[in-house]
């Protein structure tokens, strides 16, 4: 291997490897050094702007979903928003909180309140910073396609569900703890529909579908939900209908009072574990809790790792930027540990949010920081109009973020399309998703996918004999020698099938093995290899192996095998047989 140079140009010994930067701001950090001016500032100023408009009832609208007051979504978007902006690794991301938290999410907020899902989300930025300082960035894509497209559409079809409460106005007893039980109950409420709600969210709904039909200048989430919530206004006042708002559904303490909406207030810092418990007063913070939380946390982590990665991986797509995963990974740990500090809760890397920042001009990490800037201006200026917000507009607005979300068009067509192996990991996890949660349906997704990928090495993995002493398409063959090629990966699934096939007949005298197309080798295959070489030498076979490619090499060395007077190793065939024959 040729040594590298230095950024002098001197020559660096093998020894001495060029350090790589480290995993933190690289997206800001590379947005700068190529570059930025006044028109880089009013383009991420404006694209700020737009994505600001369409978070400030996405974020409310999350948080509700996840089963915490609105504000808290809010304050998320705020200070998670800008810190993973600033400190990670994508020129584009725009982070906060988003649709694929809430099937993980409502269930720690249901059982621990706020400030349970506060500490979660602490813990599960410790865990991403240490993923991206590890370097574990890369490992994100051994997540296969048809896992990550599976638990997606599993969680878009258990957002729409509970969406369907808000938007109809129903009188539910009780979420359910499982997905039937929520259906059951929703199918019970039926009688209780009010037909106020209903249309006001038929209303937002529809014109979140033809309003980008009609212009994409005016975001879509504003004129919806502008017209839902004047609807519900102007039929509240002069119908005395009802319609239920944040207002009416919200409620905050302030100066030992009472009031309804969101609080008109900045995030305030705080401890996390002294919000709210389940039963309304301060949590407080025990190793008991901690030891409860950790496996929802790990769960939150790795979400929020692939979610993060995939936006990420998209805006690239867009912009022909280029992403650093470590240095993402810190960031959203980073926003994910200080933004509980805050009142704020678990987020990542938003796919739609992204993309809408960069089909509006946005270029570096200020466009999000100029959307958590806007966010934080709505609340403290809006805070009191916002509580007019309809419940059916936000749910309308989530029934159109689920939809999105499932991408049911691809769904189906990966369905006709894909091989039986992966339709069949795509339903388990989308099925799993639904019917129990997502951390099993990854587990058991990934299980899968890695069981059928070993089948598939092991069926492209074998042995086949050559020549036997005589003319082949390989040359001609001395007497007495025998020519296998063994194609495909040695380890645990086909080390068996390849080398276990491999014999030599009794006036064999040299076993040529052609080990070109190994590329790898584990302990399974070695083990496999080290029977065959015994068996020969018990037969009083010589084995020539040829064509080592460098791991399988490797390993051979390190186990210590290496030539005897039963045992050789060669470049090529040719040189095998020339060796043969010198020796005759």
């Amino acid at each position: 291997m040729s040594p590298e140079k230095n950024r002098s140009g001197r020559w660096l010994p093998d020894s001495v490897k060029p350090t790589r930067p480290m995993p933190f701001a690289l997206g800001l950090r590379s947005a700068l050094r190529d570059g930025y001016g006044w028109s880089n500032l009013r383009a991420d100023v404006l694209a700020g702007l737009v994505v600001g408009i369409v978070a400030l009832p996405l974020s409310m609208a999350l948080a509700i979903a996840s089963g915490v007051p609105p504000q808290y979504g809010l304050y998320t978007a705020i200070v998670a928003g800008c810190v993973i902006a600033l400190a990670g690794g994508s020129r584009l991301n725009v982070s906060g909180p988003t649709a694929a938290f809430v099937v993980l999410l409502a269930p720690i907020s249901a059982k621990y309140g706020v400030g349970g899902l506060a500490v979660a989300s602490m813990m599960a930025g410790g865990v991403l910073v240490m993923m991206g300082l590890a370097r574990l960035g890369r490992l994100i894509q051994f997540v296969p396609y048809p896992v990550t497209t599976g638990f997606t559409a599993g969680i878009a079809v258990v957002i729409a569900t509970l969406q369907v409460k808000d938007f109809l106005g129903l009188e539910v007893a009780g979420n359910g703890e499982h997905y039937w039980n929520r259906v059951a109950n929703l199918w019970s409420a039926l009688p209780s529909l009010h037909w106020q709600d209903a249309l006001v969210g038929a209303v937002t709904l529809a014109l979140l579908i033809l309003w980008p039909k009609i212009t994409k200048k005016v975001p879509g989430p504003l004129v919806a939900i502008l017209a839902g919530t004047l609807l519900a206004v102007g039929m509240n006042v002069w119908f005395d209908s009802d319609i239920a708002t944040i207002g009416s559904r919200f409620s905050y303490l302030l100066d030992g009072e009472v009031r309804n909406g969101i609080p008109q207030l900045p995030p305030i810092p705080l401890l996390p574990w002294s919000l709210p418990g389940p039963d309304g007063q301060p949590l407080g913070l025990s190793w008991q809790l901690i030891t409860d939380l950790a496996g929802p946390a790990l769960a939150v982590a790795a979400l929020g790792a692939i979610e993060s990665l995939l936006a990420a991986v998209v805006a690239d797509g867009m912009a022909g930027t280029k992403h650093d995963p470590d240095a993402e990974l810190v960031g959203q740990g980073l926003g994910n540990l200080i933004a509980p500090f805050f009142g704020g809760f678990a987020a990542t890397g938003a796919i739609a949010r992204t993309a809408t920042s960069v089909r509006s001009g946005g270029r570096s990490p200020i466009a999000p920081v100029v959307h958590s800037i806007f966010v934080l201006i709505a609340v403290l200026a809006l805070a009191p109009a916002l509580s007019y917000l309809p419940m059916a507009s936000m749910g309308a607005l989530l029934l159109i973020v689920a939809w999105n979300m499932s991408d049911f068009r691809h769904f189906i067509h990966t369905l006709r399309v894909a091989p039986r192996s992966d339709v069949a990991v795509l339903l388990a996890c989308f099925g799993l998703t639904v019917m129990f949660d997502m951390v099993i349906a990854v587990g058991v997704g990934i299980v899968m996918a890695a069981l059928l990928f070993m089948r598939r090495m092991a069926e492209i993995s074998g042995s086949r004999l050559v020549a036997e002493g005589g003319t082949s398409q390989r040359g001609d063959m001395p007497p007495g020698v025998m020519l296998y090629e063994i194609a495909g990966p040695l380890f645990f699934g086909a080390a068996g099938k390849a080398v276990g096939g491999i014999s030599a007949s009794g006036g064999t005298q040299v076993l040529i093995l052609d080990m070109h197309d190994v590329p790898a080798m584990d302990v399974t295959g070695l083990v496999a290899l080290e029977s065959l070489l015994n068996r020969m030498k018990s037969a009083g076979t010589m084995v020539h192996v040829v064509g080592l490619q460098p791991q399988p090499r490797a390993l051979l060395l390190k186990a210590g095998i290496t030539a005897t007077s039963a045992l050789d190793f060669f470049p090529s065939v040719e040189e095998a047989v020339s060796a043969i024959r010198s020796e005759a």
